[in-house]
């Protein structure tokens, strides 16, 4: 993801584009926060309650809590109580000049609600209507809620995480609603290009159990891939206990060697050159029989010195690294704040600002 500065003149790639967010909590405000961070003028619709994270974290201000800044940047409001029927007529006026629709309520409600793909694609036959949803519509669970937590279970993502631990265990983020949110604002974007081309607008619905599996099963089908199985699955390299930041006298280090090339570079900066041609470590085919022994071995070396050691030796070698970074170093980090990476309100152009402009109709 690209972060503008107050230096880049270009509006975006989406300039012009406009999106009616009728989503909230995660997945649905992180496929149009990526909408707006590229230009197009997004309308957050909410509830006269308002989205649930306005409420959840800090805050400075009433119902602007730090989770709902942290996902609603671009963004215009307004308030529409669509079981109001002035409400629903104004929805429907919107509808005739926007782009792309983007809801997070269970399907059934849409239809309860007025605003199924039938209706509004009547309205707008142009209209990209899209939606993140916990399963795919036909199934078994199409009616099924579905957050988070529960497809880290479903997926097998807490299950992996079983493996290391004494029981499941969910990644310490909202991994799969934002994984979902950046594919949804994928799939819209390859919506809007069919749209170039056809001239028609279409339904877009991305299931969070499918496109999480797809995504946790990219390296772990294994031999899954084949037709006869040969193993269980899950990529054995990625889940041995030996696979962890590596321990220095002061701090935490990552590294990571693929090619052969890169292992006899990495061996020598460990002070053991003569590993690059021993026969159980040379080539990439029988390397990957003794991972768990090099990776052991690793950590043995690198915790005789300092991080600052190893990141300057490492570097020279061309050897992938970095140091291990807590939370609270992130914003003073002398990288990120080359980069620009957390601008201050002051550095930023008019366009991406995180002030939220409301308006409240019945």
């Amino acid at each position: 993801m690209t972060h503008e500065t107050s230096d880049t003149k270009h509006p975006g790639p989406l300039s012009g584009l406009k999106v009616i967010d009728l989503t909230q909590y995660i997945l649905g405000p992180v496929c149009t926060q990526i909408l707006g961070d590229m230009g197009a003028d997004v309308i957050k619709v909410e509830t006269p309650e308002g989205d649930l994270n306005r409420d959840i974290g800090p805050q400075r201000y009433p119902h602007m809590a730090a989770l709902f800044l942290g996902m609603n940047r671009n963004k215009r409001s307004v308030v529409l109580d669509l079981h109001n029927p002035s409400a629903k007529q104004a929805l429907y006026k919107m509808v005739k000049e926007v782009d792309v629709f983007i809801y997070s309520t269970r399907k059934k409600a849409t239809y309860k609600l007025g605003i199924d793909y039938e209706t509004l694609s009547a309205i707008n036959p142009k209209l990209i209507y899209a939606a993140g949803q916990g399963y795919t519509s036909g199934g078994r669970d199409e009616h099924r809620p579905a957050y988070d937590d529960v497809i880290q279970g479903e997926s097998g993502i807490s299950g992996i995480n079983h493996l290391f631990h004494a029981e499941p265990y969910f990644s310490p983020m909202a991994f799969c609603d934002k994984f979902c949110g950046y594919s949804l604002a994928s799939a819209v974007s390859m919506a809007l290009y069919s749209r170039e081309k056809t001239g028609m607008g279409q339904q877009v619905e991305l299931p969070m159990l499918e496109t999480g599996m797809s995504f946790n099963l990219i390296e772990h089908l294994w031999t899954g891939q084949f037709d006869q199985p040969q193993e269980s699955l899950g990529y054995g390299r990625a889940l041995m206990k030996e696979r962890k930041p590596f321990a220095t006298q002061d701090g935490f280090i990552c590294l990571i060697a693929t090619s052969d090339l890169q292992w006899s570079r990495l061996f020598k900066a460990l002070g053991a050159p003569e590993m690059a041609t021993d026969s159980r470590y040379e080539k990439l085919v029988e390397r990957v029989n003794h991972f768990p022994h090099l990776y052991a071995w690793i950590g043995q070396i690198i915790q005789t010195n300092t991080t600052e050691h190893w990141l300057r030796a490492l570097n020279e070698a061309d050897i992938p690294c970095g140091k291990v970074r807590m939370l609270a170093d992130l914003p003073t980090d002398p990288y990120l704040q080359q980069t620009k990476f957390f601008p201050t309100r002051s550095a930023l152009p008019i366009h991406n600002t995180n002030l939220v402009h409301s308006k409240c109709l019945p």
